[in-house]
């Protein structure tokens, strides 16, 4: 009886909610502070109105780390986003993060940051400038040798001038206006693309939902904006269980066919 009497004490506070997702993933949301003590994979981990604290040799991977006011590291952390006021990194901490919102970030000098992309608008933009080498990766990530090349940066526009005379102020600030928004036009598109073609290689060559992503990847490739408004929704529509980059994916189709 004295040894059950030394065993740590676990104490759920009011107001603080577990679950477990469908891919096992366990999710914490507690209205004051968090301290990890124990490694695993979580889907969100959630200090209301505190803190979150991962404590040393603990590893932890979470999809959404949220904290009111700091979020401590003193172990491993791969997370897709992390939002907190302020975020700290102990001495030989390591994380791993993708999109990283907080007013400020405090890292030991023998901490190790990977990632720490401000937005998602930033992390996506990223992407799509390099996505030839996310294709060009080991292992058949993507659909397969016969991916279409890059779609190529924008061009400067032209103008009806004479030769020899040079450029007005005027023109070469249109210029640089028309080649920048069709560069980040295209580093959007590419990024499509790249989602599109890892969802076709995660569904099979005979998996559902396989056809009418190959359709809409073909009016991406063929730039076929006119039938691409009209037919996107309902083609991401046919596909059962949407993964969350899909559905990202139909997100950055709605806002930039809105404003072509």
């Amino acid at each position: 009886m004295e040894e059950v009497k030394n065993f740590p004490t676990m104490i759920i506070p009011k107001g603080t909610d577990i679950s477990v997702n469908e891919n096992g993933q366990l999710s914490i949301r507690t209205p004051g502070n968090l301290v990890i003590q124990n490694s695993g994979v979580y889907s969100v981990i959630e200090s209301a109105s505190g803190s979150v604290r991962i404590d040393p040799d603990v590893k932890v991977e979470a999809v959404s780390v949220q904290a009111a006011d700091s979020c401590f590291v003193a172990g491993q952390l791969t997370a897709w986003r992390v939002r907190a006021r302020t975020i700290t990194l102990e001495r030989g901490a390591q994380a791993n993060i993708m999109l990283q919102e907080s007013e400020s970030l405090d890292l030991d000098r023998n901490a190790r940051l990977v990632g720490n992309f401000a937005s998602e608008k930033e992390l996506y933009l990223m992407l799509g400038r390099f996505s030839r080498e996310l294709r060009d990766l080991p292992n058949g990530i993507f659909a397969g040798p016969d991916v279409a090349a890059r779609i190529p940066a924008g061009q400067t526009a032209t103008t009806n001038q004479n030769d020899g005379d040079p450029p007005s102020a005027a023109t070469m600030g249109d210029a640089d206006t028309t080649g920048t928004r069709r560069q980040e036009e295209s580093e959007v598109i590419s990024l499509v693309r790249v989602i599109l073609e890892r969802e076709i290689a995660r569904v099979g060559s005979k998996g559902a939902g396989r056809e009418p992503l190959e359709k809409l990847l073909d009016l991406i490739r063929t730039k076929n904006y006119e039938r691409l408004r009209e037919s996107y929704r309902y083609l991401i529509s046919q596909v059962e269980n949407p993964t969350e980059e899909l559905e990202r994916a139909r997100e950055i189709l709605a806002k930039m066919l809105a404003k072509d």
